[in-house]
């Protein structure tokens, strides 16, 4: 495994963007994987890992640089309730623009990069960083041909960019695995954002039961391993359609 951290320059200052990839067999396809609300962390590293091992070039990006935050540290317990404050107000700085710049600065650098495929690519952002994962796929229809949404917040929203529009602006395919429960993203909005996506496009809702908020990550409370193995599953089979 071939794994750096760089600098990749935006129009807002420079971004801190782990890499990884297979050592043999390349160009391989690109991934954007989006990090979710509490921030880089190696739990999220090991992740971006598990994808590379498959044949990605992966790259997860610090989308907190705006804010000069690498790393926020441990926020699960009592003792870190200061540290999940933090987080929630660092959530609430980024937006859908903003964050689509940092994607075209992303694909940019992958350009130059021998290692990574020049052909389709996959984006996947988990939390927070759904919508951002499904509006890559909007903003690049013809590049980013899989893009999923695990347990992603904002799902059905008033404005243009909500992703429960996103399958009437692409073809490309889309994944929604949302949680059974979630406050976040409670049932009347994944029947909503359903209906939306029946109407067109290449997208799937699926619901993971007995599952909460979080199921995919390994260092929650809410850790479900079956769910999150599944998860696994659709995240291979869908890049692996989409992107040979």
């Amino acid at each position: 495994m071939i794994e750096q951290q760089v600098e990749i320059s935006t129009k807002d200052g420079r971004m801190s963007t782990f890499i990884c990839h297979p050592e043999r067999s390349g160009p391989h396809p690109v991934i954007i994987f989006f990090m979710d609300a509490p921030g880089i962390r190696e739990e999220l590293r090991d992740m971006a890992r598990r994808l590379a091992t498959v044949g990605y070039y992966v790259l997860l990006p610090n989308l907190y640089y705006r804010s000069s935050v690498e790393e926020l540290g441990p926020y699960i317990g009592d003792a870190y309730a200061a540290t999940r404050q933090r987080l929630m107000q660092l959530k609430d700085t980024l937006n859908i623009p903003m964050v689509m710049d940092d994607t075209d600065a992303l694909m940019a650098f992958a350009a130059k990069d021998d290692a990574a495929s020049k052909g389709p690519m996959g984006c996947v952002g988990y939390c927070m960083s759904g919508r951002y994962a499904v509006n890559a796929a909007v903003r690049h229809p013809n590049r980013v041909r899989a893009a999923a949404s695990i347990y992603g917040i904002a799902l059905v929203t008033d404005e243009p960019d909500s992703p429960h529009l996103a399958a009437q602006r692409t073809d490309s395919r889309l994944y929604f695995g949302c949680a059974e429960t979630d406050s976040y993203v409670p049932k009347e909005m994944i029947d909503k954002l359903r209906l939306e996506l029946e109407k067109g496009g290449n997208a799937e809702v699926e619901v993971y039961l007995g599952t909460q908020h979080g199921f995919a990550f390994p260092q929650r409370p809410v850790y479900n391993k079956p769910a999150a193995e599944r998860h696994w599953e659709r995240l291979f089979k869908l890049f692996g359609d989409a992107l040979t």
